[in-house]
């Protein structure tokens, strides 16, 4: 068996404390999905094949609960790979294809096709990542200087790779239906849009680049580094944000749990909107989610509608410490510095099947 991914279930308090401790043991090198926090919440984590006897015997030898969810995870990436070559190879003589997982330079390309054949879209360059790889945003602009902004990125976390190509389809959908579909036309009309598809390219080359390899130095998934925007990503984005100055609407996608959050992250205090973040949305934000009208509650009963998938929606400090208590951390020290009338919104969007 190599590199398994585990689903461990906890009945009680002393056992999410002997699963904290296990987290604990670095020469393990345990890859945790979802961090131990409560008995309710199951624990998903991926196991080297070097330590698969030693964690079945601590789970055994505790009572605790377990079950194998995927039986050797660097098999699936080495299929994934395999397809990913074979829908680029298809790709030379079609059209993009937005159902499969890209690299970043087939994504940039991409993104030169979209400004290249919509006029009313332009890619932007933002800035630079810490290895010197551009970071390209595609900005949708109907006219006007400096209209009300909507922010959307994808990628943070490089590993969640459905949010880059969610990012993808996202831009193909607006560039390509508006002036066909109301809610695209009337939301371009009196709004701009930016969306940044990658915002961790190195990030995202190294998961498509190396093989499922535990990290050799003490670290943390995490680590919010030492201060508010330290990592050139992330004041890259701060920056621009800051300096364009109308922006209404800050949104992340990620992946692995079915969460709609608000802020704040890195406190606990409700912001000032909160019943309309709660409750309602901006009808202009209904293309995201079908039909317009409502965020929070509502956003979520519209996907439960479509899909049956059931979201939770709160604010981020809230539904983190009821759903992912262990991963506060990630969500924030500056996230206060990019508040607006409509705040921060983060979508966890589940993987695609």
């Amino acid at each position: 068996m190599e590199a398994p991914g585990a689903r461990i279930k906890t009945k009680n308090e002393e056992e999410v404390k002997q699963l904290q401790l296990l987290e604990s043991l670095e020469h393990l090198e345990l890859d945790f999905w979802i961090n131990p926090s409560a008995p309710a919440l199951p624990v998903d984590v991926r196991i080297p094949a070097a330590s698969v006897q030693s964690v079945k015997a601590f789970l055994e030898s505790q009572g605790i609960e377990y079950s194998i969810l995927i039986e050797d995870l660097q098999d699936i990436l080495d299929k994934e790979k395999q397809d990913m070559a074979e829908s680029a190879q298809r790709q030379r003589s079609s059209s993009f294809d937005f159902g499969a997982y890209h690299t970043l330079d087939d994504i940039n390309k991409e993104l030169d096709h979209l400004a290249s054949e919509y006029s009313f879209v332009e890619k932007i360059q933002i800035g630079e990542s810490y290895e010197k790889r551009p970071m390209y945003v595609l900005k949708f602009s109907t006219g006007g200087s400096n209209r009300p902004a909507i922010w959307l990125d994808a990628g943070i976390h490089s590993r969640e790779w459905v949010t880059q190509a969610s990012a993808l389809w996202i831009a193909n959908k607006i560039a390509s239906d508006y002036g066909t579909d109301d809610s695209i036309t009337s939301l371009l009309n009196k709004m701009d849009l930016f969306l940044l598809p990658v915002a961790n390219p190195d990030g995202f080359v190294y998961t498509h680049t190396s093989v499922l390899e535990p990290v050799k130095t003490p670290c943390s998934d995490s680590y919010h580094g030492p201060s508010a925007n330290s990592e050139v990503e992330v004041k890259s984005v701060v920056d621009f944000i800051k300096n364009h100055g109308n922006f209404k609407a800050f949104l992340t996608l990620h992946s692995y749990s079915q969460l709609l959050m608000y802020p704040y992250g890195y406190k606990c205090t409700r912001p000032d909107d909160y019943a309309e973040l709660e409750v309602r949305l901006l009808a202009d934000f209904a293309f995201i989610f079908s039909p317009p009208g409502s965020l929070g509650r509502a956003a979520a009963s519209s996907i439960r509608s479509l899909y049956g998938t059931t979201f939770q929606v709160g604010t981020i400090c809230k539904t983190i410490c009821e759903y992912l208590a262990a991963l506060r951390a990630f969500l924030a020290p500056g996230h206060q510095s990019l508040s607006s009338p409509r705040g921060l919104s983060l979508v966890e969007a589940a993987p695609v099947q």
